[in-house]
């Protein structure tokens, strides 16, 4: 990317990501390669809660994301930025309600939000992930397992860009997955059972594009970008506080994914609750994140997964950044 002198008075973007378990956004300023953060929010507000079952946003869940929602734009407004774009993903998707409860973001917050399809999603998080792609592999394989849905992108990795060769999306994340398979996916018989459904599902995507085909030539890299991945990669590190800078872009092998899933599936709801890296909010989800996991893994055995705790957000300020030329000025 061209060195380009960013002053002071260039663009602050803004770019958020309503999903159906979390509310997250960035807030930064271009830099001469990239961009750099100056806020931050994120709050899961369980959005997509018993949408699976009533095909509605409940009033309580959007009372809490609104609440959410009026906290990003304060931010924005103390942040004085002057470009944003607010994207809603598989909750707003599948709901009925969803424009309803669009105005009454707008009303209440002033904010605007835009409801993206799956294959946008998919691009966006590719975009905000592929610098981790490994330029010595031909074909990846990007995912990103969502509280509502997952996305799973085939990837030509060529030297100018990757190209997309293929993108499905499931709908079925860590919310819509625990909501829809309860108690079951805390014990063996009935995680094994989910796994090996999900595993069924993505067999189509599977005979589509013949990855397993590339894998065993050796051409093919995983790269994995959600809360799933992340906590899973705190856990083999055994963080005892969260930290990016050492989960950003570490290579985990299915032996390791496999001996964490073990661990947490051993473990008591009180012990994923009192883990510092999972916490009261993700202690009934993150068994859901694991069993989408694993059946990914079981259909396509390579031999390590690149975790990327980077994705929608990033793949937007790029974008944004790259539309209006920020770094074409070069010196």
């Amino acid at each position: 990317m061209p060195s380009v002198s960013i002053a002071p008075s260039d663009p602050v973007y803004a770019a958020l990501d309503l999903g159906t378990n979390n509310c997250r956004m960035l807030v930064a300023r271009p830099t001469h390669d990239g961009f750099r953060v100056v806020d931050a929010f994120s709050r899961i507000t369980r959005l997509g809660e018993g949408l699976a079952a009533s095909g509605m946003l409940s009033d309580a869940a959007m009372d809490r994301t609104v609440t959410a929602l009026r906290a990003c734009a304060d931010k924005m407004a103390r942040n004085r930025v002057t470009r944003a774009r607010l994207v809603a993903t598989e909750a707003c998707r599948r709901a009925a309600n969803c424009d309803s409860f669009a105005q009454r973001v707008k009303v209440e917050t002033g904010l605007e939000l835009e409801i993206i399809s799956a294959k946008d999603e998919a691009g966006l998080a590719l975009g905000g992930c592929s610098s981790l792609m490994r330029p010595d592999y031909p074909w990846a394989l990007v995912f990103d397992i969502g509280g509502g849905s997952t996305e799973l992108i085939w990837v030509r990795n060529n030297a100018d860009a990757p190209q997309v060769r293929g993108v499905v999306s499931l709908p079925l994340g860590v919310v819509t997955l625990a909501e829809q398979v309860g108690e079951a996916l805390h014990n063996p018989a009935g995680y094994a059972v989910t796994v090996a459904q999900i595993a069924t599902r993505l067999a189509a995507f599977e005979a589509e594009h013949a990855i397993t085909a590339r894998l065993l030539m050796g051409e093919v890299q995983m790269l994995g970008t959600s809360g799933t991945v992340t906590t899973l990669a705190a856990l083999h590190l055994n963080l005892e506080r969260y930290d990016r800078s050492l989960v950003d872009g570490l290579d985990l092998r299915l032996a390791d994914i496999a001996a964490v899933t073990t661990s947490l599936l051993g473990m008591s709801a009180s012990e994923r609750v009192a883990h510092p890296c999972i916490g009261t909010e993700r202690a009934d989800l993150v068994i859901a994140g694991c069993a989408i996991l694993e059946a990914m893994c079981r259909l396509w055995p390579l031999s390590s997964l690149r975790v990327a705790d980077r994705g929608v957000r990033e793949g937007i300020l790029l974008s944004m950044m790259r539309q209006d030329g920020v770094w074409a000025r070069a010196e």
